[in-house]
């Protein structure tokens, strides 16, 4: 089974803005995160991974470091984040740091250098170019809109940025540079960090000579994610950087979009001494156009689409590599209200999509507030929005006559910002988030929604997730067990297997609230079944042949 402690944890991603505040200036910090470690524990979570805590000007919140051996003063201390190491190790969690190496703020002394003049010794950290025909080097276009460059007066050159343009591409190229990353990686390891979510991580690495991308219906500026995205020298600098990483018992994730199973192993696969596992995005995109703005034309996912999907990475990464395994993080709308049903049928749907989270191959990622069915806040106006990337698409939007009633309604479903409103806590004002003014708007749902309610509640989404965890702890099938997908045509149901030897689970989920049945293939009949959890009580048990309710989820071990 080649066992390693990073397949068998649950991690738990905070964004710490959002988590708790403990000093009433609105902002989440590391106190506050320590204050709520004994909930984390109770809930069985074995890692928490913390979203950018380095100083930053917060662009993009944390996303654009300035100091990465410092902590942004709204977090708090590097003390408090010593006592929320050493305080989550006493407890048997893990902490790992989200680290950008792609790019660093435009306040970063390295950028401040390097832009000082053409020939200073940092000029090189970064990728400078002169311009073309009176405008930016190439055609790329920026992911928040846009060109990828930024013309600087003071030496007349134009700088890249895949991101905002206060987010400078780091030039890989550069010996220097990698090794202060290098040692740098080494400083945080050395403090006891148990391991590194890499962002961006797939676009280190740009086309040779920045060419323009193809551009056949004339765009001022075209996504050119086959020129910076996975290209093949991104292999050969992570195995550099895991001849570091290496020395540490440590696990590390990868961000890459842009790739299929059979690519994730070249980053992944047990021999690439690489990376331990990478976070794919073709499950994301299901309800997306193809296309730079594609993300907020609204489309309508597929159950087949989902299931072709996700059974591809199960099946093709089985005994080669290892699965990281979210339906939501802080880029990506609430997964009750994407996936499921966040009115009336809140409670059941995410409950039917924890199982579906806890029982594939690989790491479970749950986003802070998934456990307890928090959803997307459809806030009235764009007031109520803090997003770089949702501010930008607005103002495009708008000025491309976009009907605003559909501008917002793709930011209801859309936005980033609908996975960073505040954790709700209890019923008291602000969730319980923060006694000040919190920074961003809480959801008005916050007194039904809440862990307060959720703790006292039995039967709750909370409790559904620590019966989960607890039974992924207790059986390795959970775990180690080999995914085979059944019923692959039918439009309501996802079932499928997990075996380990002589062990199997069945896995039983209705995605809809029709209520279709289900009937038992052939070569299960001959196994006696257990039913270990389900999100309705079952009565009478004749897993032959019943129908399921909405959004109905069952697990069974098959004897």
């Amino acid at each position: 089974m080649n066992r390693k402690w990073w397949k068998e944890s649950v991690v738990y991603q905070i964004y710490p803005a959002s988590f708790m505040d403990s000093d009433g200036d609105g902002i989440g910090d590391l106190q506050g995160i320590i204050s709520k470690l004994p909930y984390i524990k109770d809930l069985g979570i074995d890692v928490v991974w913390l979203c950018p805590i380095y100083t930053s000007p917060n662009h993009d919140n944390g996303y654009d470091i300035s100091d990465y051996r410092g902590i942004m003063k709204q977090f708090g201390t590097m003390e408090d984040f010593d006592e929320l190491l050493n305080k989550a190790h006493d407890m048997g969690i893990k902490i790992i740091m989200d680290l950008v190496v792609n790019h660093t703020s435009d306040e970063h002394p390295w950028f401040i250098e390097s832009r000082s003049s053409a020939d200073n010794p940092k000029r090189d950290y970064y990728i400078w170019r002169k311009g073309k025909n009176g405008g930016p080097p190439n055609n790329w276009e920026s992911y928040f809109s846009g060109s990828v460059w930024k013309y600087d007066e003071t030496t007349d050159e134009y700088y890249m940025h895949l991101y905002t343009e206060h987010q400078p591409d780091l030039n890989w190229k550069n010996e220097q540079m990698i090794s202060e990353i290098d040692e740098m990686v080494r400083w945080w390891l050395d403090k006891g960090i148990d391991g590194f979510r890499f962002d961006a991580i797939a676009h280190i690495v740009k086309a040779e000579g920045l060419p323009d991308a193809p551009d056949p219906n004339h765009l001022p500026y075209v996504r050119a994610y086959t020129l910076f995205s996975n290209l093949e020298k991104v292999h050969t600098l992570l195995h550099n950087l895991n001849e570091v990483l290496e020395d540490y018992d440590i696990m590390t994730v990868g961000e890459t979009s842009g790739l299929g199973p059979e690519q994730a192993l070249n980053y992944i696969g047990d021999k690439r001494k690489e990376l331990n596992m990478v976070f794919q995005f073709e499950h994301m995109q299901l309800d997306s156009a193809a296309g730079g703005t594609g993300k907020w034309k609204l489309m309508s996912w597929n159950l087949l689409d989902l299931k072709n999907v996700m059974s591809k990475w199960q099946t093709v990464l089985h005994g080669k590599g290892w699965n990281a395994n979210y339906l939501c993080n802080h880029d990506q709308p609430r997964s009750v209200s994407r996936f499921g049903n966040d009115k009336e049928y809140r409670v059941e749907s995410a409950k039917m999509l924890a199982a579906f989270l806890l029982t594939l191959e690989g790491t479970p990622y749950i986003f802070q507030g998934e456990e307890i069915g928090m959803t997307n806040p459809q806030f009235p106006s764009i007031k109520g929005y803090r997003d770089v990337e949702t501010l930008n698409y607005y103002k495009q939007a708008l000025e491309s006559s976009t009907p605003l009633n559909a501008i917002m309604e793709s930011i209801w479903k859309k936005s980033r910002d609908n996975s960073r409103t505040p954790m709700q806590w209890d019923d008291t004002p602000n969730a319980g988030f923060t006694e000040g003014e919190p920074w961003l708007g809480v959801n008005s749902n916050y007194p039904k929604v809440n862990v307060q309610h959720a703790i006292r509640d039995e039967h709750s989404i909370l409790h559904f997730y620590r019966n989960l965890i607890s039974l992924r702890k207790q059986y390795d099938v959970f775990v180690y067990g080999a995914y085979k997908l059944l019923l692959p045509l039918d439009p309501d149901l996802y079932v499928y297997t997990r075996t380990l030897e002589d062990e199997k689970l069945l896995v039983i989920l209705n995605f809809f609230e029709r209520t279709p049945v289900f009937e038992l293939p052939e070569e299960l009949k001959a196994q006696a079944p257990e039913l270990l959890l389900s999100n309705y009580e079952v009565e009478h048990d004749d897993i032959n042949s019943f129908s399921l309710r909405p959004y109905e989820a069952r697990i069974y071990r098959m004897k």
